[in-house]
């Protein structure tokens, strides 16, 4: 053999990799109309990557790796590819469409007979796998290329874990020029989330000036209020509590945080509370340019801190949209109560319900009763008391699961009681009827009326995104929960989400896509039952019995008898999703 046909080239390279999401399955149901949409599909992409300068080393199959000398031209490319990918599933029936992966990395590679190897070949592979079918995910080393030059919003992923790379790898998600995710949703679907013309704004920690730590709670509680009020306008999309406390207590760069929560607006401010004064002072900036557009200080009597987050939320709706209609203004203004007590309870429980820990629910399980005892009129509590117990419930940590279930029902039904318009209160009491009672028809009328008052609350749309999966409504949960990931992108308790979708994957027999989403949420809680509970079945309805087996053992080495209960006394409206998940568990060797 020429001894030419072994040498090895190095080089630096930008490394797109590129392939479809469940193709096998899309080849079990229609092998030939597979075939042809991918070679239409192929025709597209090797046009553009080409138009962009690039040039393919390897095809199998439905992969593609190719290279590019600038990372810039990769990520435009890859960017193009999926805009006119999806253009052309527009032609399409549902079952019909192929949703790319895209990952594309910038790094050494070696070259052998114009075939591409190395480490940055696997990782751009491995990001390809964490991206969501329709979408990009791209590397630290290319996001430090791209960030400034082209123009999409990035989603910081974090460090992934990812097979045979000793490192972890930081991921970026890209998103569109418009701040919508390339996601897994249908073209159709996708219009729910590109909505260029329902501006985006973050509200970023309050940041307490008060010189007292024990004060945190407090300037942590005037965020989230308004962001609960802010969110109330059906207009306006508001990035969840959980992305924007990932950036408490770190100087941030405006400019940047709009680009990675993907906003137009940002609202900052800080708290000063001196006996029974208390001084805030916010600001709204437009992200892009990082122009002020309003800034107001407020001085006021605690006693009129209610009427103060009113003035303050009332304040920021005006500026962002002069022509808001006064009706949107009053629905801002509901307060959840007028005991001080009651609210500073409340406050002191989040933090540790926030912490998703068996010892930190309980401690908020007391502050909350305590808080409804001052003010058994507080919904918010109410609705909080029962996720708090519900969530003790999934958790494995209950002694008694029908005496506890009812707790979270009669909990949450109070909530209702209290305050029948509250989306977040009937969104938990729609997931505690349907989790842990099998009420789900009552389940489903406070599910619909949550998402019709509140359709841009993550909160609100995880929770009945659940709901939707028990009532069999797999595609519409899909759409929710896709949009709650955009609006939460840097959701600590994101593993919920996650979950959410590889148990909608599931009930669409689509197991490959189940493990990938389990697999991402099991990397947020390793031990997480409900996570591994999916992760498990459907290893096991792909005959990889070995892998479900190992996994099953890490199930049932948690609390396994709580958790079989929940199992068993989870409603489903069609049988035959609940029998697949049986089933599933049994090949496993798991006892149900």
């Amino acid at each position: 053999m020429d001894r030419q046909e072994h040498k090895v080239e190095r080089r630096l390279a930008a490394i797109f990799a590129a392939d479809v999401a469940g193709y096998s399955r899309l080849m079990s149901q229609d092998e030939v109309g597979t075939l042809q949409a991918l070679t239409a599909h192929r025709e597209v992409m090797d046009r553009l990557i080409t138009e962009h300068g690039g040039r393919i080393a390897n095809t199998a199959g439905d992969s593609v790796l190719a290279e590019f000398p600038s990372v810039v031209d990769a990520v435009r490319c890859a960017a193009q590819v999926q805009d006119a990918l999806a253009s052309a599933n527009q032609n399409m029936s549902e079952e019909e469409h192929l949703r790319f992966r895209i990952g594309v990395h910038v790094g050494d590679v070696m070259v052998r007979g114009g075939d591409l190897l190395g480490d940055g070949v696997n990782i751009a592979a491995r990001l390809e796998g964490i991206a969501d079918p329709g979408g990009i995910c791209i590397s630290e080393a290319a996001y430090g290329y791209v960030r400034k030059a082209v123009p999409l919003t990035f989603t910081d992923l974090g460090p992934q874990k990812v097979k045979n790379i000793e490192e972890p790898v930081r991921a970026y998600a890209v998103c569109s020029p418009t701040s919508a995710p390339m996601s897994q949703t249908s073209t159709a679907d996708a219009n729910l989330l590109r909505v260029p013309d329902k501006p985006f704004i973050a509200v970023l920690p309050f940041t307490n000036l008060s010189g007292d730590p024990e004060q945190e709670y407090f300037a942590d509680g005037i965020t989230e209020d308004l962001i609960a009020a802010l969110s109330r306008c059906r207009w306006l999309f508001v990035i969840a509590r959980n992305s924007v406390f990932t950036l408490k207590g770190r100087a941030v760069d405006i400019k940047e945080v709009g680009r990675q929560l993907g906003v137009r607006y940002v609202l900052e401010g800080s708290v000063r509370k001196a006996g029974n004064r208390v001084r805030i002072t916010t600001q709204l900036v437009e992200a892009l340019t990082g122009t002020d557009i309003w800034a107001g200080r407020f001085d006021r009597d605690l006693t009129d801190i209610f009427a103060l987050q009113d003035e303050i939320t009332e304040s920021v709706v005006s500026a962002i949209e002069p022509s808001l209609q006064a009706a949107e203004i009053e629905r801002a203004r509901a307060k959840v109560t007028s005991n001080l007590e009651a609210y500073d309870l409340y406050l002191r429980a989040l933090p540790e319900f926030y912490a998703f820990t068996e010892q930190g629910f309980r401690r908020a399980e007391t502050l909350l009763r305590q808080a409804v005892e001052r003010d058994p009129g507080y919904a918010e509590a109410w609705g909080a008391l029962a996720d708090c117990r519900g969530r003790l419930m999934v958790g494995g940590w209950t002694e008694d699961w029908d005496a506890d279930a009812a707790r979270s029902r009669e909990a949450a039904l109070q909530a209702v009681q209290c305050d029948p318009d509250n989306a977040r209160v009937l969104a938990v009491a729609a997931w505690s009827l349907a989790s842990l009672s099998g009420v789900l028809e009552r389940a489903v009328t406070f599910c619909e009326r949550a998402l019709y008052l509140q359709p841009n609350s993550s909160y609100v749309l995880t929770n009945c995104g659940w709901v939707l999966i028990y009532t069999d409504e797999c595609e519409r949960a899909l759409v929710c929960l896709e949009k709650a990931r955009r609006l939460n992108p840097l959701d600590p308790r994101g593993y919920i989400t996650l979950n959410a979708i590889g148990a909608v994957h599931f009930m669409g027999s689509r197991f490959k896509e189940t493990e990938q989403f389990t697999r991402r949420a099991l990397e947020m809680n390793p031990n997480h039952p409900i996570s591994l509970r999916y992760l498990t079945a459907a290893l096991a309805q792909m005959g990889r019995l070995a892998e479900a087996a190992e996994v099953g053992r890490v199930l049932q080495s948690t609390r396994w008898e709580a958790m079989r209960t929940h199992l068993n006394r989870t409603c489903y409206r069609n049988p035959k999703k609940r029998e697949l998940l049986f089933d599933g568990l049994r090949k496993a060797g798991v006892r149900v």
